[in-house]
């Protein structure tokens, strides 16, 4: 059994890849279920095999401890902590070789708490692997690009999982401007020149130094395509999950 953490910012279609990636697998006759590990959501593309808000009810959180959306969510996280045990037994009896966990809408919760690390630990000893979203219509400037890499590094450094990278909801980009995202993320040079050209004083400085760093950690940030509405890049994605978690072999055998 395989373990894979969607996560990204709000708004980057985690929910919509992990319901397409399912789908996908499903049809490829491989084994896989879903978790939903976000209290909050009120509407899902999918129906989750294990669901927490079976178990933890934002509304009864705020009403019992007399908090706000924002503090419910944040007691919730914690209180996820304490159910990753159990929720790792009923991911145990799904007997599933695919496990697709679709984090928190709000990626601190689950990502920069200490609780985050905790769960993704403790839910399981099986193999794990994170995939971080890229918004492409987000990152289709060079300064928000700089500040999702540096996030996305943020992440690696909390889990240290093997992390793929996804530009999320590339069918709302023309393909020519997605393809120079994807360019950016194979080609440092090619995103030095964009920072030069478009930014320039302090956020020019900044990113450019910014950029650097994270290189000179030796991190990658190679990007895979994807749209949750259209199924592109899935076969790319999955393929590139199944180098990493199995060698290149199917989840499936």
């Amino acid at each position: 059994m395989v373990v894979i953490f969607i996560i990204g910012t709000a708004g980057s279609g985690k929910s919509l890849l992990t319901a397409s990636l399912n789908e996908w697998l499903h049809v490829g006759k491989q084994k896989s279920v879903t978790v939903n590990l976000d209290p909050g959501v009120l509407h899902l593309p999918y129906k989750p095999d294990i669901d927490i808000r079976n178990e933890i009810k934002i509304n009864q959180i705020m009403d019992e401890y007399g908090l706000g959306p924002n503090g419910a969510l944040v007691l919730a996280s914690d209180l996820i902590a304490e159910e990753a045990k159990r929720i790792g037994g009923e991911i145990e009896d799904l007997q599933s070789d695919v496990v697709l966990v679709d984090t928190p809408g709000q990626m601190e919760l689950f990502a920069f708490r200490a609780s985050g690390p905790y769960i993704a630990n403790e839910l399981t000893n099986e193999q794990k692997a994170l995939v971080y979203m890229f918004d492409a219509v987000f990152s289709f400037n060079p300064l928000n690009y700089v500040s999702n890499m540096f996030l996305s590094s943020a992440v690696y450094n909390r889990f240290f999982f093997p992390q793929l990278h996804v530009l999320s909801k590339c069918d709302l980009l023309p393909p020519e401007e997605t393809a120079r995202i994807v360019e950016w993320s194979s080609n440092p040079d090619a995103l030095e020149a964009v920072i030069e050209e478009k930014l320039s004083g302090t956020r020019m400085l900044l990113s450019r130094d910014m950029m650097h760093a994270i290189y000179n950690l030796g991190l990658e940030f190679q990007l895979i395509p994807v749209s949750g509405k259209t199924n592109e890049g899935l076969i790319d994605l999955s393929s590139a999950l199944e180098r990493i978690l199995v060698g290149g072999e199917k989840f499936t055998m």
